[in-house]
């Protein structure tokens, strides 16, 4: 076995397998389907990445297919932050379809179905036909309605469609076998009455077909080569396969080539939820202010905070496809925002807890504009002109009038350098009535002056210390996000709710001091605030209130933990 097809992950094998058993290229076909009932969030991210990554590989198309058969929970504006999202992450589908497209169609094989006697319609409750189904042990009885008539159902079924019946009252089932230790093949629901209007159809159907039975429809009418699916699909293949086998005697002529399903593991995260409907909860009971807010593990969520396509798509890429359910460290991804922002964004100085320096000996009114390159470590990045002045803004926690030797931070009588700037030394602070720090005094040495190639300024200090200009600085709210749950795996106790274990102090508002050239800042830009960690300006900034997230910090502040 050569190298590269020792590095083909299974899926690739299934493929590379079809092509060398006589499969045509371009036969190959794939999709991605989600259904419009919620935003995208990371775990969608390895169904898009297999699939697109796929068609990149094969040079083959990939279709958009929104599986909308639930007008009940389906919402336009779902369609349009999935579209948004897929083509942020840089990924181009071949054809924007819909499930509702083929309603017609799957109407007219549900009727060759039933006259096949393949199909009935159940007129029992929800309920009845809940406990008749037996259980994983027990098998399932028979329907007392399952060997109605073909014309009694043909009759029923088209009159189920012109609104004659109330929900509830009938639905057309399958007839598989109420045996099969498969509960999904024990005669599965096909169609079910629902008064609602669509959000492509309107009110031209009452009827909506079940999930599994336009799933593989669709990829059959598509002429998808290989659906792909997650794992918790894999009990739903032998029905897929049943749908299939079936339409396929009826659509051979016009569709010669039935799709086979085949199944991945999930993306699972740590520290997270990743059901919609857990997600949903969390947005209207208003622990995030929306689908978007940066704790969210949504795309645009993950957007919004400051992520980028190229972090998210080499975090899929380093997860891998496999067969087995496990769940990711959240920690990788913040390694690969990490990775990726250490390489493209820009360095600039803001202080999140200042307090003020005095530099005493720095002359009274003097103002200097020193040049502090954006990067430091790779050209092309450029620089900018920060001001200078006698009075400063530094972080308090780097400031102590007594420490160890470990503590390589500004201290009394000791010397730190200030980035891009000169070389001081404290020699008192002022304190308020409760103790608090109020003011540090300093000297500094104007022969130390970054740049200035002096014996002075080559002096070896250990401590560098980012700062701001009292007289420039620009406010600015930083928004300061951490993990949404505790715990690690919060929906994974039968005894306790997932909104137990939510962080208190998942999001803090800090009233920050900014150098003043990210004033032209501009929505989504992103930065190293240096020493701090990586922010992104927020899409409430504007140009009198500037609005910072923390994406990620610089390091992993729970490794510890």
């Amino acid at each position: 076995m050569s190298e590269d097809k020792k590095s083909l992950n299974f899926l690739e094998q299934i493929i590379e397998e079809d092509l060398a058993n006589g499969m045509p290229k371009e036969n190959l076909r794939f999709r991605f389907p989600p259904e419009p009932n919620g935003y995208l969030h990371i775990g969608h991210t390895k169904a898009i990445g297999i699939s697109f990554g796929l068609g990149e590989k094969y040079n083959a198309p990939v279709n958009l297919r929104f599986d909308d058969t639930n007008p009940a929970k389906e919402e336009q504006e779902y369609v349009e932050a999935i579209k948004k999202d897929i083509t942020w992450l840089g990924y181009k589908w071949d054809k924007e379809l819909y499930s509702s497209d083929y309603f017609q169609q799957l109407y007219d094989w549900a009727v060759l179905l039933i006259k096949d006697g393949k199909a009935y319609i159940d007129s029992q409750s929800s309920e009845e036909m809940r406990i008749q189904k037996g259980t994983p042990t027990e098998a399932g009885t028979n329907s007392p309605y399952r060997n109605r008539s073909i014309e009694e159902n043909l009759d029923l079924f088209n009159r189920m469609k012109a609104g004659e019946f109330d929900e509830g009252t009938h639905v057309l089932r399958a007839k598989i076998d109420m045996t099969s230790p498969n509960m999904l093949m024990r005669d599965p629901l096909m169609y079910r009455i629902l008064k609602k209007a669509h959000h492509r159809t309107g009110k031209d159907w009452c009827i909506y077909p079940m999930y599994d039975w336009t799933h593989g429809e669709s990829d059959y009418l598509e002429q998808i080569s290989h659906s792909l699916c997650s794992l918790e699909f894999k009990p739903h293949r032998e029905l897929y396969n049943w749908f299939r086998d079936h339409v396929y005697e009826y659509g051979k002529t016009e569709f010669p080539n039935p799709p086979k399903q085949r199944e991945f593991s999930r993306l699972n995260l740590s520290y997270t939820v990743m059901s919609k409907r857990k997600l949903m909860k969390l947005v209207e009971q208003g622990v995030v202010s929306g689908w978007d807010d940066p704790r969210m593990p949504t795309i645009s969520g993950l957007r919004r905070r400051g992520y980028t396509p190229a972090a998210i798509r080499s975090f899929v890429e380093t997860v891998g496809v496999s067969k087995r359910e496990n769940i990711i460290d959240v920690a990788l991804l913040e390694f690969k925002i990490r990775e990726d922002l250490n390489n493209t964004a820009k360095r600039v100085m803001g202080v999140l807890d200042p307090v003020k320096v005095i530099i005493d000996n720095y002359p009274e009114g003097k103002e200097e504009m020193l040049d502090a390159n954006y990067n430091d470590y790779e050209d092309g990045f450029g620089s900018r002109e920060v001001p200078f002045s006698r009075e400063i803004y530094i972080e308090r926690e780097d400031f102590r009038e007594e420490a160890n030797k470990k503590f390589f931070r500004l201290k009394l009588g000791k010397e730190v350098r200030l980035k891009n700037a000169y070389f001081i030394t404290a020699t008192s602070c002022e304190k308020d009535e409760n103790g608090k720090i109020t003011v540090i005094h300093c000297t500094y040495d104007p022969l130390t002056k970054s740049g200035m190639d002096t014996e002075e300024s080559k002096r070896k200090v250990k401590g560098t210390l980012h700062w701001v200009s009292v007289k420039h600085a620009v406010k600015a709210e930083v928004r300061a996000y951490d993990r949404l749950f505790l715990d690690e795996a919060p929906d994974s106790h039968k005894d306790k709710d997932f909104m137990e274990f939510i962080n208190p102090n998942s999001l803090e508002i800090i009233n920050a001091f900014v150098e003043p050239s990210l004033q032209t800042a501009k929505i989504g830009e992103r930065f190293q605030f240096q020493r701090l960690g990586y922010f992104n300006v927020d899409d409430d900034a504007t140009a009198e209130n500037l609005v910072f997230n923390k994406t990620v910090g610089l390091r992993d502040s729970w490794a510890k933990k």
